[in-house]
């Protein structure tokens, strides 16, 4: 697979759930965890797996030495059984499908077949990890939702206490309470959990996706949750982008911005310079696709007769391949290159509605708009679309255009789940465990 920065010291071990494309799963490895499960089951994620290094398991489950390839069991989860890696992982890692709980879905909820939940509460019994990371949509704190929720919360807090199959959640639910009254359950059976709102822009990803992070510590480790939720603490802002675009700061990084663009993006900022609130300014979409922070390449800019669905190699990289068609919808309005990208949704070409649109610094006269020019615009690429998710360029990605722009909407910012599992790790090392 891919090169990644050099482990920590310590043999962590990790297994990871819902895997999809990867990002949470470097993410966990960047942090200094060996994987020693991958667990998948859409075929095209799998293949996408594979090609960065995860090599099918086919024979009797074995835990890998290090320096194996990552094992992965293609399938349905339910039908996994993780017994085996009883006592030998460190985080337990997945992003549940979100769609029962997603605007963008039917949200059914809990009623909802995909809801795989339960699945990650049987996996914390079998293996009985020190930490549990869970990624999710906001869609899960509304109104509608909140109960569940909570219940999600406090099963966490008490996975060993198995829901009766006969039993509503509910009714479960109720039994659950009524133990973490009385502090019932020995501690290495039960996880303090801390729950994180997260906007992925304020983590230094370039675009704005609210999620969810769901953390829990097996609670005979002694974790203090009060550093945790320091060393998770957002350091970025808006509010250092907006004074980085009016002291010049931004357009000194890109020099290369036409001046009728820096024009328009100055106009529509506060005239007063924000009070300096001591954080890194929001990444850009135009600080992704230049690079900026990732310490890579430009991505060139896709020629207008290049938009043939064809892999012209621009630039050398994989990926960057134009589709012609794209539309602006009313209501919608397209991303914008100083701005963070709009959340990348796992459609065909995210949704519609120019979810997955970019305006560019082009534009042709245009008498019907109010100052005669029309600015042109076009579909990302699917490169620069995984540079939105933080995923670096020599990533592979499996299946046709469609395919992996689903892989990348359902992924978990590789940046974003960075900021997480570094924490996890640096708590697990000071408490020694």
């Amino acid at each position: 697979m891919p090169e990644l920065p050099e482990a920590r010291k310590m043999d962590r071990t990790a297994v990871e759930l819902f895997a999809g494309a990867g990002g949470l799963a470097m993410a966990v490895h960047r942090a200094g965890f060996r994987p020693l499960l991958f667990n998948e089951f859409a075929k095209h994620a799998c293949r996408t797996l594979e090609a960065n290094g995860a090599k099918p398991q086919d024979a009797e489950p074995r835990i890998p030495e290090p320096g194996d390839q990552w094992p992965l069991v293609a399938g349905d989860v339910q039908d996994l059984d993780m017994g085996y890696l009883h006592g030998e992982v460190d985080i337990l890692a997945g992003g549940p499908p979100c769609q029962p709980f997603s605007l963008g879905g039917v949200a059914k909820g809990d009623e909802d077949k995909r809801n795989m939940f339960p699945q990650m509460f049987r996996a914390v019994r079998q293996i009985q990890p020190k930490a549990v990371i869970c990624e999710n949509v906001r869609g899960l704190l509304r109104p509608s939702f909140k109960s569940y929720f909570e219940y999600i919360e406090r099963e966490l807090r008490l996975p060993f206490e198995e829901r009766d199959p006969d039993s509503t959640w509910q009714e479960h639910d109720e039994i659950i309470r009524l133990k973490l009254e009385k502090k019932s359950g020995r501690p290495e059976k039960r996880y303090d959990v801390v729950v994180t709102k997260v906007n992925a822009a304020d983590y230094g990803v370039p675009q704005i996706r609210n999620r969810i992070i769901i953390v829990g510590f097996r609670a005979d480790l002694g974790i203090d949750l009060d550093e945790f939720k320091r060393s998770v603490t957002p350091r970025y802002s808006e509010t250092a982008l907006i004074r980085s675009m009016i002291n010049g700061d931004y357009w000194d990084r890109h020099s290369d911005v036409p001046d009728h663009v820096r024009k328009l993006v100055l106009a529509r900022l506060p005239r007063q310079i924000p009070a300096d609130d001591s954080k890194l300014p929001w990444r850009t979409l135009r600080d992704a696709i230049k690079g900026i922070g990732e310490e890579v390449g430009s991505l060139p800019a896709v020629p207008w007769d290049k938009l043939d669905r064809k892999e012209h190699y621009l630039g050398g990289f994989t990926d960057h391949i134009g589709w012609p068609d794209a539309r602006i919808y009313d209501g919608h309005t397209p991303n914008e290159l100083d701005r963070p990208a709009k959340t990348v949704k796992a459609g065909v070409h995210g949704v519609p509605g120019g979810e997955s649109v970019m305006l560019t610094d082009e534009r042709v006269r245009d008498s019907g708009n109010p100052d005669g020019w029309r600015y042109l615009h076009r579909y990302m690429t699917v490169r620069e679309t995984a540079r939105v998710m933080t995923f670096p360029d020599d990533w592979k990605l499996e299946g046709p255009r469609g395919e992996k722009m689903r892989q990348l909407g359902n992924a978990v910012p590789v940046v974003l789940g960075e900021v997480f599992a570094n924490a996890v790790a640096e708590l697990l090392e000071k408490a020694g465990k």
